[in-house]
């Protein structure tokens, strides 16, 4: 006779469906909200510093008066992430995050160039990088909710494409207000001139009626058909629950390992890049166009063609933003990312090289295919790898490696720039770049063993 042996019941998960491909409208007014959102990060970066010293802040008050935005995507984007994970409803998963972030940065960007004392502007600069984050974070898991494999790499190129142009027009609001349609350039100290801020005025439209575009335009898939897609990732979605902080932190802890390792080179961008927008306006007004009062027409004439080379090198990185697709398919992702960083380094180096305000612009070109690629290859490689269940809060997540290189700049740049530098931006931005470098040597050691699209 023999034992009865229990043998364990094994249930079988349901095969996945395939997503279906996107047209390229589709993908287009999907896509199309970035443009909006890039009219605020493009206005801030290019205008705030010029805003604080108008105000009395002195070059080595920037870096902290910028930390609020640091912070703020640290705390704002992973909780967006999670929740917005567990968010179902009339407008779906993501686009109510998209429209409310819209509406409260929209009000933001009105507010801040009438700013009359320094900590006013300091705290609006807080509330729109908060509001701002509401509604960027959810767009990033948006693209690998709603496109298959083969198509997330030109979904984020698309991203890309909408932020350089809307960083272009942004950028080079006051330039084109001031010298195209007569709007005036020069203000009594304390004030900024009506040029910078009517661009902050478009700007707000701008980035609420693109993201509004993109709310009414686009669909997403339902619980139902999110797990058909991937019915593994899905499987026990019902069990958790929206507010389990300890399944928040278990999310952290076990991140992937892809994801480790695309932080430690996001690290090293970032301080980069936070040195660029921090000090850029300093070094040019200073460097080139030998400018120290910032209530002078020639400080002002210096700083609107920071933003246009801030306009350049975005214009740059929409162009570049069709490139990387095909040069990624042609090499793999990480060849192309690692291209294009070392091109941003060597050119935000170079700018200690240049004296003629015009030749600034050969700078922006390396620094915009370096843009490009920072927006599009490391989230394609994260969200072939992400599960789907859990894309929001690890697009969130993945910020952290974002802001604390932001927060370590603005606790130590300052130092380097007064101590080191000796009031010499332009040796700032010179660091950044070789941060940028060693970021591009570090993508080697990133796995992306997936599909390239």
């Amino acid at each position: 006779m023999h034992a009865k042996v229990n043998t364990p019941i094994v249930v079988d998960t349901p095969p996945s469906i395939q997503k279906p491909r996107l047209s390229f409208w589709q993908i287009w007014n999907m896509s199309f909200g970035f443009l909006g959102i890039q009219f605020g990060f493009a206005l801030q970066n290019s205008n705030v510093s010029r805003i604080f010293e108008t105000l009395g802040a002195s070059i080595d008050d920037l870096p902290i008066l910028w930390i609020a935005a640091p912070l703020t995507g640290l705390v704002i984007q992973p909780i967006i992430g999670f929740l917005s994970d567990r968010t179902w409803g009339r407008l779906g998963r993501r686009r109510p995050y998209f429209l409310i972030g819209a509406l409260l940065a929209s009000v933001a960007l009105v507010a801040m160039p009438n700013s009359s004392v320094l900590w006013v502007a300091a705290g609006l600069l807080w509330m729109l990088d908060s509001c701002i984050n509401i509604s960027m974070e959810p767009f990033r898991a948006f693209v690998g909710d709603m496109l298959p494999e083969d198509q997330v790499t030109q979904g984020f190129a698309f991203q890309s494409f909408f932020i350089g142009i809307g960083a272009v027009v942004a950028s080079a609001l006051p330039y084109m207000l001031s010298n195209w349609l007569h709007v005036s350039n020069v203000a009594t100290p304390g004030h900024l001139p009506d040029s910078v801020i009517y661009s902050f005025y478009l700007g707000a439209l701008a980035f609420f009626s693109a993201v509004l575009w993109t709310v009414c335009t686009s669909k997403e898939y339902s619980p139902e058909e999110l797990k058909q897609h991937d019915p593994a990732a899905w499987a026990d979605h019902g069990q958790q629950s929206h507010s389990n902080l300890l399944q928040f932190g278990r999310d952290l802890i076990t991140m992937p390992k892809v994801m480790v390792q695309l932080a430690l080179v996001q690290f090293f961008t970032w301080f980069a890049l936070f040195a660029m927008w921090i000090y850029t306006t300093s070094a040019v007004t200073k460097h080139i166009y030998l400018a120290t009062d910032t209530s002078s027409a020639l400080y002002n004439e210096g700083a609107n063609w920071v933003g246009i080379c801030f306009a350049a090198y975005n214009g740059f990185s929409a162009l570049f933003a069709f490139v990387l697709p095909w040069l990624a398919k042609k090499t793999n992702r990480k060849i192309t990312h690692m291209i294009s960083l070392a091109a941003g380094g060597v050119s935000l180096i170079s700018i200690y090289f240049v004296h003629d305000p015009v030749m600034l612009l050969l700078p922006m070109a390396g620094i915009g295919l370096a843009w490009s690629s920072i927006l599009t290859m490391p989230y394609a490689i994260l969200a072939c790898t992400l599960p789907a269940n859990k894309m929001g809060v690890y697009m969130g997540a993945f910020n952290f490696s974002i802001v604390l290189p932001q927060i370590l700049a603005a606790g130590i740049l300052g130092y380097f720039t007064r101590q080191l530098f000796h009031g010499e931006a332009v040796y700032t931005l010179a660091l950044g770049g070789c941060s940028m470098l060693l970021a591009s040597a570090l993508v080697m050691l990133v796995q992306d063993n997936h599909r390239q699209s």
